[in-house]
């Protein structure tokens, strides 16, 4: 959860100074593991940034924290969402209730405090039925009416009874939830190849499919271990930078191509996008690496040269 300072209930008798009048918002709440979802508020105060909410959820309430909102009046699809029509965007039906109070976020830390038990009984319980899952994270409504296990497993999990026991040792409903290893990732969080937070957990929208092409394309190395993240799977940055390599591609002349340089015929070996360098081997199998610039500059003169030697020579 985001560090601020504590919420302010919802007050209809005043509103803060030129925000006054009945206000339509759209917000988009965040919950733990970076689950959101939307949601229609109505009041005198606007929502803002990083509050804490409580909103409506399934068959109870939850609590959440604004990440961001729109005017539900005038809010509408412009060809953005998704390749929407275009027009006014349908309001989402559950609601915001009101402004968390300090009393109810303090409930909502007590509830994560208790999670980690919540995840050590649940996986003794799933080995006591011989399940082949693993529980990677466990997760309180806020009310208590529900408890949501997420799991990863290879395969088609029966938890029929599993679910039976759990209801009765944690007194409530009981969903448990089947994710993939990214979604796993996303959830938990961690460090990359990079050195830093995760991009599925800090700012990707969602996780798209990655193909080992994407990999092909970038001249990387094919070897697994060199490109695959924390979840054992190609990493997600192949895709987002993908565009880039195939613009850059139109730049950059082919590996394999022989050009006319200041030192003859040389194949190009490869390329370097972000330091706009070219690897060349002349017939002498000699390798030397050139500035794309000068690259350039050397074929215009070798064709220029080449132009006047044809001139020059005897019919």
């Amino acid at each position: 959860m985001p560090s601020h300072p504590a919420p302010r209930p919802i007050s209809d008798s005043g509103s803060p100074a030129g925000k006054s009048g009945r206000v339509f918002q759209i917000a988009q709440v965040m919950f733990r593991g970076v689950r959101s979802d939307y949601y229609s508020y109505r009041g005198n105060v606007p929502l803002e940034d990083n509050e804490y909410v409580i909103v409506e959820a399934d068959r109870g309430q939850d609590l959440g924290w604004i990440r961001r909102t729109a005017d539900g009046e005038t809010h509408s699809c412009e060809g953005g969402c998704d390749h929407a029509h275009h027009g006014p965007v349908v309001p989402p039906a559950r609601k915001v209730l009101r402004r968390a109070s300090p009393a109810d976020v303090e409930r909502r830390l007590k509830l994560d405090d208790s999670e980690a038990e919540v995840r050590s009984r649940t996986r003794a319980l799933v080995e006591r039925h011989r399940l082949k899952m693993k529980v990677s994270e466990a997760e309180w409504q806020w009310d208590r009416n529900k408890l949501t296990v997420y799991f990863t497993a290879e395969k088609r999990v029966d938890f029929r009874t599993l679910v039976k026991e759990m209801a009765r040792t944690f007194k409530t409903r009981i969903e448990l939830r089947q994710i993939g290893v990214r979604d796993e990732a996303k959830r938990l969080g961690g460090i990359g190849r990079c050195g830093r937070e995760l991009c599925c957990r800090l700012w990707l929208p969602e996780i798209e499919p990655v193909t080992l092409q994407l990999a092909k394309d970038q001249g990387l190395s094919l070897n697994p271990a060199q490109i695959s993240g924390a979840c054992g799977r190609l990493m997600s940055c192949l895709r987002y930078e993908h565009e880039l390599y195939v613009q850059a591609r139109k730049r950059f002349p082919k590996v394999g191509k022989r050009l006319d340089t200041s030192r003859g015929k040389e194949e190009v070996t490869g390329w370097d996008l972000f330091r706009e360098t070219i690897s060349l081997r002349g017939k002498d199998g000699e390798t030397r690496t050139v500035g794309l610039q000068d690259l350039k500059a050397e074929t215009v003169t070798a064709r220029k040269a080449r132009g006047r030697s044809s001139s020059d020579s005897p019919d």
